[in-house]
């Protein structure tokens, strides 16, 4: 096969008794690959744009962004992002009315939630409060507590005032 390596019989020089058994002439040297990408290549790699609060940080009041946000640590308030990506990560705790394009959830949210495009629920979340959005998908294991509302194509443009009471349904 194309993959194994051959050796071929060479004759000596002083005597033609004995063959000498000389592996094939290799053109370059051949060295096992350490690393699946090299460091030095790491820094000039453009990193996602967005915003990250980490495990140790707790924030308080209202935040609002143009651009995605990766939320690691405790934040309580309102979270405002029309146009971008909210992520509670495993280690997330949110005490928070949400609003924002598309919400992801795998830590814990305790507050109601409007999200333009999708909300998702992983099996690491954890949910308390009223879901608003046109797709809301929630996986096998995930705890959720609240209702949920299916927005309609032309329903999408006025997202209803989830601080107003209303009526408990689930529509699909």
């Amino acid at each position: 096969m194309w993959w194994e390596k051959k050796t071929r019989l060479v004759a000596p020089a002083t005597s033609a008794l004995s063959p000498v058994l000389v592996p094939p002439a290799t053109s370059k040297l051949e060295t096992p690959m350490t690393e699946m990408t090299r460091k030095d290549s790491l820094a000039s790699t453009p990193q996602p744009s967005g915003t990250f609060l980490g495990r140790s940080v707790v924030l308080r009041g209202e935040l609002s962004g143009d651009e995605d946000l990766l939320i690691e640590g405790q934040f309580d308030g309102t979270i405002t992002l029309p146009e971008h990506c909210l992520t509670v990560g495993p280690n997330g705790h949110v005490k928070a009315e949400i609003r924002a394009r598309q919400v992801v959830i795998l830590g814990s949210v305790d507050g109601n939630i409007t999200a333009r495009e999708k909300i998702e629920i992983r099996k690491t979340g954890h949910v308390v409060g009223d879901l608003v959005s046109a797709g809301i998908a929630i996986e096998e294991g995930a705890y959720f507590k609240g209702s949920i509302d299916i927005l309609r194509e032309g329903a999408q443009q006025e997202l209803p005032n989830l601080s107003a009471p209303r009526a408990l349904k689930a529509s699909a």
